[in-house]
């Protein structure tokens, strides 16, 4: 598997283009603002060809370019029901203080020409991988990550199950914000616990801004899972009593 991650705009958002390998189709997730020039780049060293582009959610750090990159490359945009509407409207979804700091250009947004919506542990089959996607909301109504199980031909691929695009769900050593418009912390800690705490710890997360980590590693040291974990243990304690 060939997955080239870049941070793109002046929120630092990664961006992923992930195939096969070198001179096959691709998929594009989260192309943010500033990205389209990344992925352009990508798509000429590894002689690629994006045929879809995916939303982890709609916020404006994660969407800006997908109009852009699903028209350049006549790509297929992947986004949940419920931040469908972020697309065409992004303010909806934002800060105060990001859409004042926005205002001073002109900015225009607009769905691609093809959009399709995701589902709760669907299986996507695009550019010959597999993605399976979680509904994880709590971020945003429609956050979702994406799971592809890692190619196990790979002499890299030695303890690694699957790699998992989180968005902005699980960082390293944190979890995504639950204050902006569509943004709930009972619904996020839902999430954590039904979508993250059930996976096995090999799992490679690839999240929407910082640097990578797994599943075991965040299980054990992220502070917001511990908190998770131990309230698990304690209705444990409880009910036994």
């Amino acid at each position: 598997m060939l997955i080239a991650g870049f941070p793109a705009g002046p929120w630092g958002t990664n961006c992923y283009v992930v195939a096969t390998g070198p001179g096959s189709e691709c998929v594009v997730i989260d192309p943010g603002k500033d990205a389209a020039d990344g992925v352009a780049e990508v798509v000429r060293e590894h002689r690629l060809k994006p045929v879809a582009v995916l939303v982890t959610h709609g916020h404006v750090d994660h969407m800006w370019c997908v109009a852009p990159v699903a028209g350049t490359y006549d790509a297929t945009a992947w986004i949940h029901p419920d931040d469908r509407h972020l697309l065409a409207n992004p303010m909806a979804g934002i800060s105060r203080e990001t859409a004042q700091m926005m205002l001073g250009g002109r900015h225009e947004f607009a769905e691609p020409d093809d959009v399709r919506e995701l589902t709760d542990a669907q299986q996507l089959e695009l550019a010959g991988l597999t993605f399976t996607v979680d509904h994880t909301p709590g971020h945003t109504r429609g956050s979702v990550t994406f799971r592809s199980p890692w190619d196990s031909t790979d002499p890299a691929s030695e303890g690694i199950s699957e790699v998992m695009f989180s968005g902005d769900l699980l960082f390293q050593g944190s979890i995504g914000r639950t204050d902006l418009p569509g943004g709930d912390h009972a619904t996020m800690l839902h999430s954590l616990r039904t979508k993250v705490l059930t996976l096995a710890d090999d799992i490679v997360v690839l999240p929407g801004h910082g640097d990578q980590t797994s599943i075991g590693r965040e299980r054990a040291t992220n502070p917001y899972l511990l908190d998770l974990q131990g309230d698990e243990q304690v209705g444990r304690v409880t009910r036994g009593l």
